[in-house]
């Protein structure tokens, strides 16, 4: 297991960050783009770290989160953050495969499910040579399919799976919900400053749904002078005061 360091996310919440699990801006733009009620029941698959179950927490959001995470390394280090914030009762985290959760987990029982899935597809680009980049990178643990799949035997009717990918596979994610009979219903593309591509999406899905998708206004990143937007310090809130003045680094945009 690579050392670990402790990240001050603010409001008191602190994450146990590491070489082979970290988190980066497209995980905190899902933590807010989901945005759980604060009764809801909440799970989030592929957890790696916890920073999205912990950001909630960070904002008093959703009453019982679970995180599910395949590598050891990756829970152990939830673990520890479950006990420096004295989380208990409110976060649990699984070491679980999220294909392999009968049993495991309560079948729909969960409000919402988010995952930030591998972006790559199975033999699409250069492979990681480290084990925990190539888990967190291409889909040679879990399938895109299997993700939505895995999203919607946890979700009650109506339950939201919200998650973030790469543009070019836009397709593939509605795809991969409408074959698990989660009904894509709200979209929003990232760039890092308006005028430019979208970099990043965010889709929310809700089982049993009817047709009708809501695309959002683009989310900008930056403004016109190349600092952050109004928007994105909001969401950034008390981690850009109380973290690295350079989140664009540590968020690994």
């Amino acid at each position: 297991m690579s050392p670990c360091k402790n990240e001050n996310l603010g409001a008191g919440i602190t994450a146990v960050i590491s070489d082979a699990h970290g988190f980066g801006t497209d995980a905190i733009l899902l933590a807010h783009f989901a945005a759980p009620k604060k009764n809801d029941k909440a799970c989030d698959l592929g957890t790696g770290c916890g920073i999205i179950p912990l950001l909630w927490c960070r904002e008093a959001r959703a009453a019982k989160i679970t995180a599910v995470e395949i590598q050891t390394g990756a829970c152990e280090q939830v673990r520890k953050a479950i006990e420096i914030n004295r989380l208990s009762g409110r976060l649990e985290i699984v070491n679980a495969d999220l294909r392999e959760l009968k049993g495991v987990l309560p079948a729909g029982a969960f409000d919402l499910v988010t995952m930030n899935p591998p972006y790559k597809a199975q033999g699409a680009g250069r492979a990681s040579k480290d084990e925990a980049g190539l888990i967190a990178r291409h889909e040679v643990m879990c399938t895109l399919e299997e993700a939505a799949a895995a999203a919607a035997g946890l979700l009650k009717f109506g339950g939201r799976f919200c998650l973030c990918h790469r543009p070019e596979r836009l397709c593939d994610v509605f795809t991969a919900m409408r074959a698990a009979g989660v009904e894509p219903k709200r979209l929003r593309m990232v760039a890092q400053t308006n005028g430019k591509a979208p970099w990043l999406i965010l889709a929310e899905g809700r089982k049993g749904g009817k047709p009708g998708l809501v695309i959002e206004p683009q989310l900008a990143v930056e403004n016109e002078s190349g600092g952050y937007s109004e928007e994105m310090k909001s969401i950034y809130g008390d981690y850009q005061q109380n973290g690295t003045d350079d989140l664009s680094q540590t968020a690994g945009m």
